[in-house]
Order: structure tokens, then C-alpha cells, then sequence
């Protein structure tokens, strides 16, 4: 089961990553503007020579499928391309900003998934209760905000509070670990408010229903204490949904780290990419994309592994 569950996952990677190329590979070249243009810069001397010399380089003289079979052959092999401002190798650039982004969205799934856990079980207790209703409110505010106002809010807060305390930038955690999180922890709680909001709303609607089922009504007439009832039994199957919702949600955080790390200065994929479009830096926009769609079909596939841990009827 578990093999063919890894296999399975294996060939949806290929499929997944064959699609993004493709479609990042012809969407960057329908940018408005002349790319080459662009990388010979507003002080370079722009003829017809360099153009040419420039997109013979590059490759961009070549038909549009053969440029991607080269680009897509070369990736196959581990090479990435070159970028095209730097001369460094792509890889070697994503390597030196992936790790704040990595940081901020392993942080942010950490507060989101532990919040919203007992957030959902509290809501199902207390169903009817007043405390129901205002964890549902709370709820239904925290989809309905963006991550990147939030922020906003949350650094004015913390300038009006503490005009001392630094909520910009990054510190890496090897050099400073207090102040690594002291920075962190504002963006993480930013782009993980949302998450707490949908993930409770999830946990309570399995709990309500994993609380109806016969093998609950079973433990309460063994004599089994609530709290037993309600962790023990029914909380281990309320969480098979869940488990599955993290794989989205990583995905979710994955893109929304990228604009939370604008609002807080964080030098991670967010200003990398960004800077990358607006420079037409063909490799390492393709690269880096990838590389994102890679770690979020990998944490899919982790999650759907945990999927059937949970689950015994999906081992057999």
C-alpha cells in the first residue's frame, strides 16, 4: 500500500512539474517588452548588433519549443541555468534566500495547526454556547483578512506599543535566535491568522460529526470520562480532515509568505522572484518557481503518507 501510495505520488511530482515549467516557461515570454531590451539597460547603447549578440547568448533566437527543451533537458540534469544579471548560478542564488521563506511558512504552520486544533475542539464543546459563537466570529474575521494588512496593522501596533522594538527586516537564527524570532513571530502570526481561522472551522465540523457516531455513544456507555471521550476517540478521527487540509494550507502559506516577507523587509523568495519578473531574468524566474511548486507538491505528498497513518481502513 504504502509503495504504490509512493509511486503514485512520484508520477503526479513528474506530471505537476512538467505542467508549471510549461506554463511558467511560455508565460514569462508574453511579458509586455523587449526582455534583452531590458536586460542591456537604459545606459547601454541598444543597436541591432547587441540584440542580437544578446538573444544568441540566451538562446532566445531559437524556436519557442526548442528553447524549452533545452531549458527543461538542462533542469533534468540539475542545472538550472545561469542568472542572467549576477552570472551565478540559479541554484546557488534561490539556496541564499529560501531559508527566511522556509523559516517564516515552517513558523507560521507551527501557530496555525496548533492554534487551530484546540481552537475547533473548544468550538464543538461549547456548541450553542455564547463562547461558540464568538470563536466562530473571530473565525469568520480571520478568512476575511488579508495576511499582508494584517501585517501592516501589526507593525503600527507594535511601533505605538514599543517604538524600540524592531519588527523589520531579518536576523538569521544561527547569529541571533532571540532576535531571529523576535522578527519573525510578527509575520509569522500575520500569515498564519487566516490558517487558525480556517483550520478551527474544520476541526469543529469533524468534531460535531466524529461526536454523533456510534463509537462515541459506545465509550460514554463504558463509563469513559468526557475529556477521555473527547480526545481519546473522537479527536483522532476529527483530525484525519484536518491532516489532509494541512497539504493545501502549506501551499497557501508558501504563496503568501512571498508577500508577507515584502511588508516586513524579509530578504527571502518573495523579493527574489519579484525582482527576478520585474528584471525579466528568465532562469532564475523559472527556477525559482519550480523550486515552490516542488516543496508544495513534496508536502502533499508527506501529508497524504500521514493520511493513511491515521486512517487503518486505507492500509488494507
Amino acid at each position: 500500500m504504502f509503495a504504490r501510495l509512493i509511486l503514485s505520488r512520484l508520477l503526479e511530482l513528474v506530471a505537476v512539474l512538467f505542467g508549471v515549467s510549461l506554463i511558467v516557461f511560455l508565460m514569462i515570454r508574453l511579458i509586455p517588452g523587449d526582455a534583452v531590451a531590458i536586460m542591456l539597460g537604459a545606459n547601454t547603447e541598444i543597436t541591432p548588433d547587441r540584440l542580437a549578440e544578446l538573444r544568441g547568448r540566451l538562446g532566445l533566437d531559437l524556436p519557442i519549443i526548442e528553447q524549452y527543451l533545452r531549458w527543461a533537458g538542462a533542469a533534468l540534469r540539475g542545472d538550472l541555468g545561469v542568472s542572467i544579471w549576477t552570472g551565478r548560478p540559479v541554484f546557488d542564488e534561490i539556496m541564499a534566500q529560501v531559508g527566511p521563506t522556509l523559516e517564516l511558512t515552517l513558523l507560521s504552520l507551527i501557530i496555525g495547526a496548533g492554534l487551530s486544533v484546540p481552537a475547533g475542539v473548544l468550538m464543538a464543546k461549547w456548541r450553542g454556547r455564547g463562547a461558540d459563537a464568538v470563536l466562530r466570529i473571530v473565525s469568520v474575521v480571520g478568512l476575511t483578512t488579508p495576511s499582508f494588512w494584517l501585517g501592516i496593522i501589526l507593525i503600527l501596533l507594535l511601533a505605538a506599543v514599543a517604538p524600540e522594538a524592531q519588527a523589520l527586516g531579518y536576523v538569521p537564527f544561527s547569529q541571533d535566535p532571540l532576535g531571529n524570532l523576535g522578527r519573525m513571530i510578527l509575520p509569522a502570526i500575520a500569515l498564519s491568522f487566516p490558517i487558525v481561522a480556517q483550520l478551527s472551522r474544520l476541526v469543529r465540523s469533524a468534531m460535531l460529526d466524529a461526536l454523533g457516531q456510534d463509537y462515541v455513544r459506545t465509550a460514554r456507555a463504558k463509563g469513559l470520562s468526557e475529556n477521555a471521550v473527547v480526545y481519546r476517540h473522537a479527536l483522532r478521527n476529527a483530525l484525519i480532515p484536518f491532516v489532509t487540509s494541512l497539504g493545501v494550507t502549506a501551499g497557501y502559506l508558501l504563496g503568501g509568505a512571498i508577500v508577507v516577507e515584502q511588508v516586513f523587509a524579509i530578504p527571502g523568495m518573495g523579493r527574489l522572484i519579484l525582482g527576478a519578473i520585474s528584471e525579466r531574468n528568465y532562469p532564475l524566474v523559472q527556477a525559482s518557481i519550480l523550486v515552490v511548486t516542488f516543496a508544495f507538491v513534496i508536502v502533499n505528498a508527506i501529508i497524504d503518507v500521514l493520511y493513511v497513518v491515521l486512517d487503518p481502513k486505507l492500509r488494507s
